[in-house]
């Protein structure tokens, strides 16, 4: 396999070229493959399927395994090449390849089960079999803000099915997807189980028609989420989507304020806030409000940005000036609106597309930290006397994601965390990322679907139901 430049003619193809975020310089220009290209690539993949369907399970966990060595082999230089591609913080860089080979190793482990034939007992005397078979090629579209992570949660799920899967990145990215090719085929997995397309979102949308496409996962914002499950709805293609979200984070009176801090600070900074699943609003209850506000805002302010290669930085920069410019705008409509700055909010002079770590109060609805996501590091304070009205505005966002429930008393938080907060992902005392025994996924507009802990292993499978009578 040769490097994405060199495998596509040149003539008749337009390229690209991307920018590393921390310096403006141009980091990588790429080819773009064309329509025929892409329906070429889709073709091999759909034959690539029907011999890796028939692969057993076994076969298919051992790959997994193996590209799990690789990546942890490679974590350096994958974080090295997300810094260079995004701004992720290198130290960052590595938790997301360490945390991709937990993901690989458990998808491996769990497949043989989750996957197994079931027998089943009916009530008129025969009996069942629910078995599960891979439905073929599935396009994979997928966001830039966590390179590795993004792909690999789905394309390890559905290669451990025996499906095969095209991917297409983010333009950012295209190098990272290149890699995960590698580490494919270097652990084993056949040519054109999983592949890529360079393209852009219109070329890709295009994509989900091609009748050798059976299932498309995809992974951005809401806007486009809509518009892909629109043409998946025309070509009757199973999707699942990952949209934004808005996680409310819930700070009780009882909590120990010094460690709840530190877990929201390390919420709403992690990937310098370039995460879905972020902490990103936090409502406080009243009786500890300003000691929180007061300690909070001081850490906030003590966050460091800066070369995403020197790991002595909190944050490195945002992906892009775009979305630079329009962070600051939805903080400046926040503040014109009649919300308090209580730090940050700044544009910083100099080179790269950093930004300071914000906090904002005293939130009026109708603004863009009240209705919106805010995809960088700002962070929304709110004060509640009442949980109900904490959770009224909580729960009526457009987004269900995510978010979390800070408490002295761990049986309470669990049970306002599962009981009262509409989201899909909660987490009690703490903050991180997704893990691969928990399934992970939204309501409303943030999605539908569930991947990680098992669940994602029988998202784009075939589920028989056979029912047998022995003559």
């Amino acid at each position: 396999m040769s490097q994405p430049n060199s495998q596509i003619p040149t003539e008749g193809h337009k390229r690209v070229e991307t920018y590393n975020p921390a310096t403006g310089e141009i980091h990588q220009t790429y080819t773009l493959h064309t329509e025929a290209d892409m329906h070429a690539i889709i073709d091999r993949a759909h034959e690539a399927f029907l011999a890796w369907k028939n692969t057993s399970l076994e076969q298919r966990a051992q790959v997994l395994q193996k590209t799990a060595d690789i990546m942890e082999r490679d974590a350096e230089l994958l974080a090295e090449m997300m810094a260079k591609q995004m701004g992720k913080p290198i130290e960052q860089g590595i938790a997301e390849a360490k945390s991709c080979a937990a993901i690989l190793r458990y998808t491996a482990e769990e497949g043989a089960k989750k996957l197994a034939d079931e027998r089943r007992e009916t009530s008129e005397g025969q009996y069942g079999l629910v078995s599960y078979r891979p439905l073929g090629v599935i396009l994979g579209l997928q966001p830039w803000n966590f390179p590795l992570y993004q792909c690999m949660r789905y394309s390890c799920a559905v290669i451990m099915g025996g499906n095969s899967t095209v991917f297409k990145h983010d333009k950012l990215c295209f190098e990272t997807a290149f890699k995960i090719q590698e580490m494919y085929e270097e652990a084993g997995l056949p040519q054109d189980v999983f592949s890529i397309v360079y393209c852009g979102g219109a070329e890709s949308m295009a994509l989900i028609g091609h009748d050798k496409i059976q299932g498309v996962t995809y992974t951005g914002s809401a806007k486009v989420g809509r518009e892909v499950a629109q043409e998946c709805g025309k070509h009757l293609r199973k999707n699942v989507m990952e949209l934004g979200g808005s996680d409310p984070y819930f700070v009780l009176a009882d909590a120990d304020i010094d460690k709840a801090v530190k877990i929201c600070v390390t919420g709403r900074i992690a990937n310098t806030g370039q995460v879905c699943v972020g902490a990103k609003r936090f409502f406080v209850e009243a009786p500890i409000f300003e000691e929180f506000k007061t300690k909070f805002v001081a850490a906030m302010q003590a966050v460091t940005y800066g070369d995403p290669l020197d790991p002595a930085n909190d944050m490195g920069p945002l992906s892009s000036e775009k979305l630079r410019k329009g962070i600051h705008k939805q903080v400046q409509y926040s503040v014109a609106a009649g919300a308090t700055l209580l730090c940050g909010g700044e544009i910083p002079e100099g080179q790269g597309n950093f930004y300071p770590a914000t906090v904002l109060t005293d939130i009026p609805e109708g603004c863009p930290a009240y209705e919106e996501e805010i995809f960088g590091p700002v962070a929304a304070l709110f004060k509640f006397e009442q949980l109900e009205d904490a959770l009224k505005i909580a729960n009526g966002h457009m987004y269900g994601l995510g978010g979390g429930v800070i408490s002295g008393n761990t049986e309470r938080a669990i049970e306002i965390a599962k009981d009262h907060i509409d989201s899909g992902i909660l987490q009690i005392n703490r903050f991180s990322g997704a893990l691969p025994e928990v399934p992970f996924g939204g309501v409303r507009a943030s999605g539908y679907g569930r991947e990680h802990g098992g669940f994602g292993l029988r998202e784009f499978m075939n589920i028989k139901g056979i029912v047998v009578d022995d003559l």
